[in-house]
């Protein structure tokens, strides 16, 4: 139900109609999946970025509702980055979220896009701003059942997690924002390059040549070749995981990237 405003409860429409006005037009958001729902609500005020997802018990919040709840959380800490937060909706069992509407294009990892120029600027943008309080999340955690020892992971930097393509906005002035912060954790800087090399791969990007735009970070150059390699593994086995449960082919061609990347790593390391 991305786009579906019929689909919402009507205490939640009503909240979100309170407060941007009679609603006009609902156009679902082209990706991401980490809400139920996700659209530009364009209402009498004005358009908002509107997600929202439901509890799955009246006192048990799911990962999406948790997810929602991170991001709300840390909208205040990164302005320089994200869409600002207008206002959240609490409905029946339902949390809705809006954000100010972005006029902007999804950016282009492909070889010789200028958008890699705008990506490699974020992530160093990234790297040199304090992790707030408010990231509770660590990193390491998430990948300690893929691998025997995740300390290498571990840090206080603050990393997005998920900088794909669909999470840069440029807009028409050439404004960069980063979006859908629902997995911002604490960990080691070079864990987010790491997120990124298979986005670069899917985009057209040889693993070598990914490597060496990420050897433009001093966090990537300064870990531990080892700990990266276990990382590059622990990315192909998650996928591997994710594809056999799932009916859909997205987790296939994932998973075909990170065989890709992990291959790579295993024949330098051999």
């Amino acid at each position: 139900m991305r786009g579906e405003w019929a689909g919402l409860p009507e205490d939640v429409r009503k909240g979100i109609a309170e407060r941007i006005g009679l609603v006009r037009s609902v156009q679902a958001a082209s990706g991401g999946s980490n809400a139920a729902f996700a659209a530009t609500v364009t209402g009498t005020a004005g358009p908002a970025f509107v997600k929202a997802a439901r509890r799955t018990a009246p006192d048990q919040d799911g990962p999406q509702v948790r997810a929602l709840r991170r991001e709300v959380l840390i909208n205040p800490c990164v302005p320089e980055f994200a869409p600002r937060l207008l206002w959240t909706v609490e409905a029946g069992e339902w949390l809705a979220v809006g954000y100010e509407h972005i006029d902007g294009r999804h950016a282009d990892y492909a070889p010789g896009s200028p958008d890699l120029e705008t990506l490699t600027k974020t992530v160093r943008q990234l790297q040199g701003t304090p992790c707030p309080d408010t990231v509770a999340m660590r990193v390491e955690r998430r990948w300690e059942h893929l691998v025997a020892d995740a300390s290498a992971m571990a840090g206080d930097a603050l990393l997005h997690t998920d900088l794909n393509p669909h999470n840069l906005l440029i807009t028409p002035d050439h404004r960069t924002y980063v979006v859908d912060w629902g997995f911002a954790s604490r960990g080691a800087p070079w864990i987010e390059i790491g997120q990124v090399i298979p986005w670069m791969v899917h985009a057209g990007h040889t693993p070598a040549d990914a490597e060496r735009w990420a050897a433009h970070f001093p966090s990537w150059t300064g870990a531990s070749p080892d700990a990266i390699d276990r990382y590059a593994n622990a990315s192909a086995e998650r996928w591997r995981q994710r594809a056999a449960a799932s009916s859909t082919a997205a987790p296939l061609d994932n998973l075909t990237v990170a065989q890709q990347w992990a291959e790579h790593r295993n024949a330098r390391s051999s």
